[in-house]
């Protein structure tokens, strides 16, 4: 299993089927970037229109595994399958009458069929904006409901499980054709908001009428008629005079025909119906004059584009549709079994992105921060503070080799007014912690941080002032010459931000932060504190020197530079 194939949850590959009528089992795959059809094709499979289910299972596997091969998908899927619409209707219910009882009173309508008389049913239902007169109490929720046999979602999944499969979806035919519609546009004008139109829906074993206004289901009205025992023009007859009186109780501004059997042609039907609406057509089946009903990729022979239905099409952007109607049967209620997922293309990968593989992620990457965090603190900082110890010790040593070579130094038996050794070994000895300090601060100090006052004292005092884009890098220079200097008792005195920077913070834009380390106290940071000085000089370092022989024999190498004696 690949990197990009642990993300998803389950199985490797999101794949779409759909049992339909007239064509058989269809599997899909959709370019959603190019709007194509990337993969396609089916196989013949026997459905009962009359007890709404597939007839054989073990054909239904076998078909499957077919159309995994022709396609090279692995059979470790996670698959939606599209079933033809069994139960399918509207309500309307009191606007607070809680969800569990909505699907008792939707089970016990769909149960007055002979369908789900003889097997228990799975409801599932959308609910819609309410409606009603605006007083309060009186107001209703429109409910849309659809409802499949149980033992058909079982014996789908059972199939599946058996070639290593798992079923993650179960969608009903007008749920994708109203997608596969919307997505491909030719109903784009009727789905416009406010706009009242009907979609009339003729397959064999009668026919369907939705009212819509926009994409909202006003309602739903069904039809079964013997489609195949009428002969040549008079199933146009039965249909457009049956037709004509359901037409009439849903006077709408747009009619839209559609076809799924080979009985019917949409465009016949059409010229005999008498409305004022005004009609479009597509034939959702063998009789249809383009070549797809969305583009195909060259991968597609052209035989097979001819077969791609509206409805595998549909079940194809079950996770992408924005249509709003979605059921679903993996469990019964209004809530979905199904968890919600997007697909992200990376390269040549698709991964299906759910909730809970972008938890995984989360923890992955969680993992990872904690093993960078751990890596820092436990190998790289404590490796730092080590080479930085190690430099402190080599200037020491430096230190140590001057004091001794100075104490090799003879003094003079002439008794002159300047010594040269006292002075110098009285200058080393003073300067050494100022060296000390200043080899700290250049070798700790962090590439974002700027240091704009420094003062040290042969005593061990030292203040220093900066600023810096990054409150992390002033934190690790304060530790950095805090360990380097070990026993100087330093201690971060200031920490804020630039009064300059406040408004470039809040306009969004960085900001510096300005800090301040010190060993000295609130006593002697006045007195010696010197912000105007130059190079770090106390305000002491800044005084005239005393024209004495004692105040010249203090400074290091005096006021004139030493002559070599001949």
């Amino acid at each position: 299993m690949s990197f990009l194939d642990s993300f998803s949850s389950g199985a490797k590959t999101r794949v779409h089927v759909s049992v339909t009528p007239g064509v058989g089992l269809e599997m899909i795959k959709l370019d959603l970037g190019t709007n194509t059809v990337a993969a396609y094709a089916y196989r013949e499979l026997a459905y009962n229109e009359t007890a709404r289910d597939i007839v054989d299972y073990e054909k239904f596997k076998e078909t499957m595994m077919e159309l995994y091969t022709e396609l090279d998908i692995s059979p470790k899927s996670e698959v939606v399958v599209n079933m033809p619409v069994v139960s399918f209707g509207t309500m309307q219910l009191g606007l607070m009458l809680p969800d569990d009882q909505i699907t008792g009173a939707i089970q016990g309508e769909v149960e007055q069929s002979y369908t789900f008389r003889r097997m228990e049913p799975i409801v599932s239902w959308v609910g819609l904006p309410s409606v009603g007169s605006g007083t309060p109490g009186n107001e209703k929720r429109q409910i849309v409901y659809s409802a499949i046999q149980k033992a058909v979602v079982d014996n789908l999944a059972k199939a599946l499980s058996e070639i290593g499969s798992v079923l993650v979806g179960v969608e009903d035919s007008l749920s994708s054709i109203f997608r596969a519609l919307d997505y491909i546009g030719v109903t784009s004008t009727q789905m416009q908001p406010d706009t009242t139109w009907n979609l009339l829906l003729v397959n064999s074993t009668g026919y369907s009428l939705v009212s819509l206004s926009g994409k909202n289901i006003i309602d739903y009205y069904e039809e079964p008629l013997p489609i195949k025992s009428y002969e040549g023009d008079q199933i146009y007859t039965e249909i457009a005079n049956n037709a004509q009186i359901a037409l009439s109780s849903y006077p709408a501004n747009y009619l839209y025909v559609i076809s799924d059997t080979e009985q019917v042609s949409a465009e016949l039907l059409v010229s005999k119906l008498n409305t004022m609406s005004t009609i479009g057509f597509l034939e959702n089946n063998s009789l249809k004059k383009q070549d797809s009903i969305m583009p195909v990729s060259l991968n597609v022979p052209p035989n097979y584009a001819s077969a791609i239905s509206l409805q595998v099409i549909g079940c194809a952007l079950t996770e992408e549709s924005t249509f709003p109607l979605k059921f679903s049967y993996m469990s019964s209620g209004a809530s979905s079994a199904v968890e919600p997922s997007c697909i992200i293309a990376i390269g040549e990968h698709e991964v299906v992105l759910t909730k809970s593989s972008a938890l995984k992620v989360a923890g992955i990457a969680a993992a990872v921060i904690i093993g960078f965090v751990f890596l820092l603190s436990n190998v790289l900082f404590p490796q730092l503070h080590k080479n930085q110890l190690n430099k402190v010790s080599e200037v020491q040593n430096k230190i140590t080799e001057i004091d001794a070579a100075i104490s090799e130094l003879k003094p003079s038996t002439k008794q002159e007014v300047f010594d040269l050794n006292t002075t110098v070994e009285n200058g080393v000895k003073g300067n050494r912690s100022k060296l000390m300090n200043y080899v700290a601060a250049g070798d700790t100090i962090p590439a974002n941080v700027w240091l704009t006052y420094f003062m040290t004292q042969g005593d061990g005092l030292v203040d220093i002032k900066g600023v810096s884009t990054d409150v992390s890098a002033v934190y690790v220079f304060f530790k950095n010459m805090r360990d380097s200097l070990i026993g100087t008792k330093l201690k971060l005195q200031q920490l804020e931000m630039d009064s300059k920077s406040v408004d470039a913070a809040v306009s969004g834009t960085e900001g510096n932060y300005i800090f301040e380390i010190t060993n000295m106290t609130e006593g002697q940071l006045g007195e010696f504190s010197n912000p105007d000085g130059e190079n770090g000089e106390s305000s002491e370092e800044k005084k005239p020197q005393a024209e004495s022989s004692n105040q010249q024999d203090s400074e290091l190498l005096g006021k004139e530079p030493i002559e070599e004696e001949e």
